[in-house]
């Protein structure tokens, strides 16, 4: 694959302080950047762990969204009413991303649950 060169220079400047090749780099972008055009709405940004699938104009991850969802059964009425502050295009962009990605969120849910409900707290009013 070719790049130009000011791609390039960019690519490097991220690298820079990175304990990654220049390849390894360039291949998290170009999948951050397909999953990124595939479903609207969702972005990438670090985290302790990693890069995670935000919802776009939010500080929540996906995975947080989607387990709630879960957590209530796949009830799209009672996870409106949880996360009341986010849009219904926030929402569907979210449960978008799981249903193509859904290993993906899965394993995520799995290693943040704590062997209670992960959305839990979340719904005690609903």
């Amino acid at each position: 694959m070719r790049v130009d060169e000011g791609t390039v220079r960019d690519i490097e400047r991220l690298r820079r302080g990175r304990q990654a090749t220049f390849s390894f780099l360039a291949s998290e972008l170009l999948a951050e950047a397909a999953k990124a055009r595939r479903c609207p709405g969702v972005v990438f940004a670090d985290g302790p762990y990693g890069r995670r699938a935000r919802i776009e104009g939010t500080g929540i991850e996906v995975w947080e969204v989607v387990a709630a969802w879960l957590a209530v059964g796949k009830a799209k009425k009672r996870l409106r009413k949880a996360y009341a502050w986010l849009s219904d295009r926030q929402l569907l962009a979210a449960l978008g991303y799981y249903r193509a990605y859904p290993k993906e969120i899965d394993d995520l849910i799995q290693a943040n649950s704590t062997g209670d409900s992960p959305s839990e707290y979340l719904f005690d009013f609903v």
